[in-house]
């Protein structure tokens, strides 16, 4: 539990639920970004779980976009990084074929259990375009839509 606390007192605009029609929580994205590289600021998912009546409907791709999204605007983010079971094709499949990550490195050993993980790494090139878009709109009065993060319009 001080784990995600950690989280989200920590990066409360990094971390996302997805809910159903009836505000019940069906799927999540906890994110952070990495302290340590100042000259190169990137951020790590930490845990993207849906629930299992709710999968192939797009929530992790969304969710997974939202915390990139958010990287970007409120830290400057160049890339996202995470860790993947060699065994989950499933999350693989969505992380190379929906999101673009690209595995980085096997790092041996990595979970408890003796499994190996795929590190993994999604550039944001994308996101910073897309927010130098809504800043030029911004400068020039135009209408535009956001996060509610980029002028603090909320309207």
């Amino acid at each position: 539990m001080k784990y995600y606390l950690y989280h989200a007192l920590s990066w409360p605009q990094l971390s996302y639920v997805a809910e159903d029609e009836k505000a019940r929580i069906v799927g999540y994205v906890l994110a952070k970004m990495e302290e340590d590289c100042e000259d190169n600021p990137h951020g790590h998912i930490t845990s993207l779980a849906v629930k299992r009546s709710h999968r192939r409907l797009g929530i992790a791709q969304k969710l997974m976009n939202q915390a990139s999204r958010a990287m970007v605007e409120c830290f400057g983010a160049k890339y996202v990084s995470l860790h993947v079971r060699r065994s989950n094709r499933a999350a693989l499949n969505l992380y190379t074929s929906s999101l673009q990550f690209e595995v980085s490195e096997v790092e041996p050993k990595y979970y408890a259990d003796g499994e190996d993980a795929y590190a993994m790494k999604r550039d944001l090139t994308s996101f910073h375009h897309e927010k130098a878009l809504r800043d030029r709109a911004h400068k020039e009065g135009n209408v535009h839509t956001h996060l509610g993060r980029c002028c603090g319009d909320h309207s």
